[in-house]
């Protein structure tokens, strides 16, 4: 074991806003035999339902059996189960940086970090950890040069649902008052009308990706009528009630009780959430975000809620990151804020890294691989 402290690396690993630098530690269980970790493998990929690519890799132009990997570290037992999967490639492995940047010689992969001073001409596959891919898919030389990006999408589900749903009955039960109280008196700062049963109310939940479909399954357990939007089609799950298209926004938000962002950061969603969009919301409805800040203009989000146009938001990311401490979102009333925590859990470390290793062996095979970003998308 690792003698560092894991804490505060946890705190990160869900996050991964490349490009930056990330070493992960080692405080996670992994399949010892062969066996048990395709089992492992299998039952990652249906519980999250880890899409395939069309195409496999070895179909794509420019691949080749790759001769040396770098990989930013992700503690010695990985490493070793990532040599014994693809035992002729070299894994050059690295923890910061300017390590990296340091390392001589070709490379046709990057595992874990996508930064423009690494990325070469030669390079035809990245692998990022975090779900958000925009810092990636903007830069030129991803676009032009890089044939292949995966991303961590959908692991991080679970946790941003448990965390958007604690958000959300915080809001609805007050208890954002109540704590800050810390006193007996009852008072009246919060009416009986504003203490919410969540059952029968409606969620509608803008984004029905691997995360915003944790996020309406957990709401219909709660009895929540559940309405989403995503871009491709109106298809959804049975436990979503109407799933619209994006040019039904506002509709759909004048009818929703709590409102939860979960799309990806993209030119159509960056600043989707503005003044004409609180407007459509019903007063006493509550916002909350854990998708990407721009995709709201902050300083309408602070005229809605000291206009009392929308009830109250929670806010587990926001623009800009981090959030100055003399911005006045602090001390608005009804807004709870967490520093871009949601994915952090327990127990996505272990599943961050059997991803990772199963699109290396992939790779190498040049069989599919699991969740490929879409570039021009931008996820």
């Amino acid at each position: 074991m690792n003698p560092r402290s894991l804490k505060p690396l946890r705190a990160l690993i869900p996050r991964l806003l490349l490009p930056g630098l990330l070493i992960l530690g080692v405080g996670y269980s992994l399949p010892a035999q062969a066996d048990e970790q395709d089992d492992a493998t299998r039952a990652l990929i249906e519980r999250h339902g880890l899409r395939e690519h069309n195409v496999a890799s070895r179909d794509i132009q420019g691949w080749q059996k790759p001769e040396r990997i770098l990989v930013l570290s992700l503690g010695p037992e990985m490493m070793e189960q990532m040599r014994r999967s693809v035992p002729d490639v070299q894994l050059v492995m690295f923890e910061d940086l300017e390590q990296a940047k340091g390392e001589v010689g070709s490379y046709q992969a990057i595992i874990g970090i996508c930064h423009p001073d690494l990325v070469t001409p030669d390079v035809h596959w990245i692998q990022i950890y975090s779900a958000g891919a925009e810092r990636c898919t903007g830069l030129d030389s991803v676009r032009n040069d890089v044939a292949l990006l995966t991303n961590g999408q959908r692991l991080q589900g679970p946790e941003i649902a448990d965390h958007s749903i604690a958000m959300m009955m915080a809001l609805v039960r007050g208890l954002d008052v109540f704590g800050a109280r810390q006193t007996w008196q009852r008072g009246r700062k919060i009416g009986e009308d504003e203490m919410w049963e969540v059952s029968g109310r409606t969620l509608l939940v803008v984004g029905l990706g691997g995360v915003g479909t944790e996020i309406a399954r957990v709401g219909h357990g709660l009895g929540m009528r559940v309405l989403a939007t995503r871009n491709s089609s109106h298809e959804g799950p049975d436990f979503v009630s109407y799933v619209g298209l994006a040019d039904e926004l506002l509709e759909l938000a004048a009818q929703a009780d709590v409102v939860i962002n979960a799309a990806p950061l993209t030119p159509s969603t960056t600043g989707i959430f503005n003044e004409t969009f609180f407007e459509a919301m019903p007063d006493h409805g509550y916002f909350i975000n854990i998708g990407r800040g721009k995709s709201v203009v902050t300083d309408d989000l602070v005229a809605a809620l000291n206009s009392d146009k929308i009830a109250g938001a929670g806010l587990d990311v926001t623009d800009p990151e981090p959030l100055p401490d003399d911005h006045p979102l602090w001390t608005t009333p009804r807004v709870i804020i967490t520093p871009h925590v949601a994915g952090n859990s327990d127990k996505i470390e272990a599943r961050i890294a059997l991803m990772a290793q199963e699109n290396l062996r992939r790779y190498v095979a040049g069989e599919p691989l699991l969740s490929v970003v879409d570039v021009e998308r931008g996820y």
